[in-house]
């Protein structure tokens, strides 16, 4: 059933939002015309299926979920592309050790990054964040310090790849 009143709603916190949503998309393609497919994407999404949402009063952690889903999904279909790719090559070269291209941030799951970018990007409390990610708040507390931990040691150790 679609609801006319809910997608203006969707469609004005999509307005409302749309900084917010692009920075979350950012943080994980890293870089602006993905994060802008995302976003696109993702309001689409909404939209679409803004007869599914039950609470208005869900609707910005509705859209924050939608992003990074969709983020997550691109990254995965970006992976695939990259994989397929290596096959063909016959070279070997270690793709692990390319540390200029990866920032703290690649140490984390999905769930660990969205919990320390809704934190700390985007100053969201830890009850929003737990709803976002359909966790409890002790569960999701839980991955926030173990995210934390993960940055803290990533961002003070050497980078020993280069190490000869």
């Amino acid at each position: 059933m679609h609801s006319p009143k809910r997608q203006q709603l969707v469609e004005q916190e999509l307005l409302a939002s749309y900084e917010s949503l692009y920075r979350l998309a950012y943080t994980y393609v890293k870089n602006e015309e993905d994060a802008m497919d995302v976003v696109q994407e993702s309001a689409y999404k909404a939209i679409k299926n803004a007869g599914a949402l039950k609470h208005g009063d869900f609707i910005k952690t509705w859209l924050f979920r939608i992003v990074i889903n969709t983020s997550v999904e691109l990254l995965r279909q970006k992976q695939r592309e990259v994989s397929s790719e290596l096959l063909q090559e016959n070279g070997e070269e270690d793709l692990y050790c390319d540390f200029d291209t990866i920032d703290a941030l690649d140490v984390l799951s999905d769930k660990e990054r969205a919990v320390i970018v809704l934190r700390y990007f985007e100053d969201r409390k830890l009850q929003e964040i737990a709803d976002v990610l359909q966790e409890n708040l002790s569960t999701t507390k839980s991955i926030l310090y173990r995210s934390l931990k993960k940055l803290k040691i990533k961002l003070t150790e050497g980078d020993y790849c280069y190490d000869s």
